[in-house]
């Protein structure tokens, strides 16, 4: 993986500023080109850590969850978006860390486990890669383990439209209207101190956010006019 300079701008401060400047220029195209909507963002807590975790069908996706908040979020990408030095310093200022799809990434995973004990908001696709269906189905238990491990509550969001904002293999976005609807926090039975969370409380976990995500996403596609 290509290094990038070490002399360009990475402080804490910096980083924050420049994700609120990509943040709102983010916020008002959505909102002009794709008349965005959301519905249920009084749910996203205002302090402390909170696992978000969107349906996934298009590219658009990720920079759509940076309107739902200001606050600084962190994000899950896979390893090829670190090719190059300029991409690579761009998502690491931006908040996000790289992952393996081809394999259990225990790195991505500590990544992920230390920006949530450090307060932070943490965006992960439990589905794991883009989808096509409009079924929520074989999550990845990832979001799951997160949560029993650091007691950071799931929030599970469904995004309508996006697919046809910026089809899979579509070079140029187009004007659709796109909604998002954030769920109520799935707040996780934390297993007790010292101890780790059981397969059969990972899998409950996953299974619920499973069917929580498919109430919210046949919401906003409802609302985009996909259904």
């Amino acid at each position: 993986m290509a290094a990038y300079p070490t002399s360009w701008p990475s402080s804490p401060v910096f980083r924050r500023r420049f994700y609120a400047v990509v943040r709102a220029l983010i916020t008002g195209f959505a909102a002009l080109y794709w008349r965005l909507e959301v519905d249920g963002a009084e749910h996203l807590p205002t302090t402390g850590p909170f696992i978000l975790a969107p349906v996934h069908r298009s590219n658009i996706d990720t920079p759509i969850m940076s309107t739902l908040t200001r606050r600084y979020m962190r994000y899950l990408g896979k390893e090829e978006m670190w090719k190059y030095g300029w991409s690579a310093w761009l998502w690491d200022t931006l908040g996000a860390f790289p992952v393996s799809r081809e394999k259990v990434d225990r790195e991505a995973m500590r990544q992920c486990r230390l920006a949530l004990q450090a307060g932070e908001p943490l965006v992960v696709y439990a589905e794991g890669t883009r989808r096509n269906s409009p079924v929520v189905e074989d999550l990845y238990d990832g979001a799951a383990h997160l949560a029993l491990r650091t007691g950071a509550p799931i929030i599970p969001v469904g995004i309508g439209g996006s697919a046809r904002a910026m089809p899979r293999g579509a070079k140029f976005f187009r004007p659709v209207k796109v909604c998002v609807v954030v769920g109520e926090p799935i707040i996780p039975d934390v297993p007790e101190p010292g101890r780790s969370p059981s397969r059969r409380a990972v899998k409950e976990l996953t299974e619920r956010l499973a069917r929580e995500l498919q109430v919210v996403f046949d919401d906003a596609r409802v609302r985009a006019g996909e259904r």
